[in-house]
């Protein structure tokens, strides 16, 4: 467990707390100010629970039910069922780092002050997280409306010592069990604290914090394979050029031309063309990728301007206001949320599918300018890198039907009560899906770029010092090089790993300087 602590206050997170918590296991505390503000806003709540009048999530049913007033002595049974109930999850078991980031944030929505939740409430949350109990939660049940219901209600039943968790050690078990064995006493859920636990974003915010996270380093990644492929190609830089880029100025694809500028600083691959005819100018998938990938890097910036909004909000459906009001309202709808998300399964379908068209022209003896034929080693004895195309473009194909957007549709529920719904936790977790293609797409160019410019430097070519450095730490991670075919799938995923830890990036850094 990292012990870096992260303190939840009472104006929301940073995208680096969530990924403290969800992936590096950084414990939790709360701060007075959250403390004070969660005591202030109970005693409104208990205020308003002690009159006559309904008042929606503490005095009454809920959703499609809401017109019913529920007396006193059945609100705690009320707030149990809620959370009983919409504990209605199917399918497969929901990553541990998602519901760790689900349950922090649904934390710092708690910790605002603003959904009457007892303080007692909000430390069981924060002790679950630094127990390391992680409540199990199921693919469906959510449609992003009225909060990721389903998911959230799973976490929640762990906090009454219910259901099933998996604990630190990796074993599920019942919740009662691990909360036991971790001296956490169950939670006795007051007025309208069940609603509050369920009616959040958290669930698909987590997943878009997470994806932004891992598409930094994919797209600056495919900014540096790009290079590789253009200089095995024996393309030219001079597109790459700022003053190109100046004129028009998308800041994404200036980031990412001057990466690739970078990298190719010193080749001596570039501009050498090796056939009778010289090119006038690359193919598209070379020579534009400045704008392909800066147009899903512009993408990015505006999925985490969403993403920080979001971080900076308080969710929950009533919610208790500064002067004392408890008043409705839709602010649980996840459609900002969703469409970010589909956006950005948009932005990364293209990336993959443009590294794929690179690769396939690094191993076609007809476009790949002096190369031999799937950068075999005998053509025709071997197959070379011929079917870890055919495995690229699979997974591109996939990426493809993953841009579909999941926000395009709803489907009514609540008995046409919430008759319009953002399909956001749909939206998130295909992206994830496309997050982990495209990392292995990303890695296939770099496999099959990096055999290329091997193979350019036998014939005497020497390629740029970041490409070298970049081959060499590849081929220290377990990816060999250039030679007769063997059992491919190894390499394969070594490349992934590679890639997808950040060791790509790492890699070429110390000789091109900090990328973008």
């Amino acid at each position: 467990m990292d012990m870096h602590t992260v303190v939840v206050g009472t104006s929301g997170t940073t995208a680096e707390d969530v990924v403290a918590v969800a992936r590096h296991g950084a414990r939790v505390e709360l701060s007075a100010a959250a403390v004070d503000a969660l005591a202030a806003a109970r005693l409104i709540v208990d205020a308003l629970a002690a009159k006559p009048e309904p008042v929606y999530g503490v005095s009454t049913g809920f959703g499609a039910l809401a017109s019913r007033h529920i007396s006193h002595e059945l609100r705690a049974q009320l707030q149990r069922n809620i959370v009983r109930s919409h504990a209605a999850g199917m399918g497969p078991r929901v990553e541990r780092e998602v519901v760790r980031a689900l349950m922090f944030l649904r934390l710092k929505t708690v910790a605002s002050g603003h959904t009457g939740v007892r303080p007692e409430v909000a430390q069981t949350m924060a002790d679950l997280l630094n127990a390391g109990i992680t409540p199990v939660v199921h693919e469906y049940g959510s449609l992003g409306c009225s909060g990721d219901l389903a998911p959230l209600s799973h976490c929640a039943l762990t906090l009454m010592g219910e259901g099933d968790a998996e604990g630190p050690d990796g074993t599920v078990r019942p919740a009662g069990e691990l909360l036991a064995a971790h001296g956490i006493t169950p939670v006795e859920l007051a007025e309208k604290e069940g609603l509050a636990l369920l009616n959040g974003t958290d669930g698909m915010l987590g997943m878009l914090v997470m994806a932004l996270a891992d598409l930094k380093n994919l797209y600056t990644s495919a900014d540096i394979t790009a290079a590789l492929s253009l200089e095995a190609l024996l393309g030219t830089d001079k597109v790459l050029a700022p003053e190109l880029h100046a004129i028009r100025p998308h800041p994404g694809q200036g980031a990412s031309a001057d990466n690739m500028l970078r990298v190719l600083a010193g080749s001596g691959l570039t501009g050498h063309h090796q056939d009778d005819a010289p090119r006038v100018q690359d193919a598209y998938s070379v020579r534009c990728a400045p704008q392909v990938n800066g147009a899903g890097r512009d993408t990015l910036d505006y999925a985490a301007v969403v993403a920080g909004r979001e971080l900076a909000s308080s969710v929950d459906n009533p919610v208790v206001l500064p002067d004392g009001r408890v008043e409705s309202n839709g602010n649980f709808h996840g459609a900002p949320v969703a469409y970010v998300l589909d956006f950005l399964a948009i932005v990364a379908a293209d990336l993959g599918s443009i590294c794929e068209r690179r690769t396939d022209r690094l191993l076609d003896k007809n476009r790949s300018h002096g190369l031999p034929p799937f950068l075999a080693d005998d053509a025709g004895v071997d197959s070379g890198l011929m079917i870890a195309q055919y495995t690229q473009a699979a997974l591109v194909s996939e990426m493809k039907r993953l841009a579909v957007p999941a926000s395009a549709d709803s489907i009514p529920s609540s008995a046409m009560q919430e008759d319009h719904v953002s399909m956001g936790w749909s939206a998130a977790r295909k992206l994830r899906t496309a997050v982990d293609n495209l990392a292995r797409i990303v890695a296939v160019e770099l496999y099959a770029a990096t055999r290329a410019v091997e193979l350019r430097a036998a014939e005497g070519l020497v390629p740029a010092p970041a490409s070298q450095a970049a081959v060499a730490a590849l081929r220290a991670a377990g990816a060999e090089g250039p030679g007769p075919d063997r059992f491919l799938a190894p390499d394969l995923a070594a490349a992934d790993t590679f890639v997808r830890e950040g060791r790509l990036v790492a890699a070429v850094e110390p000789v091109t300087g900090p990328l973008a």
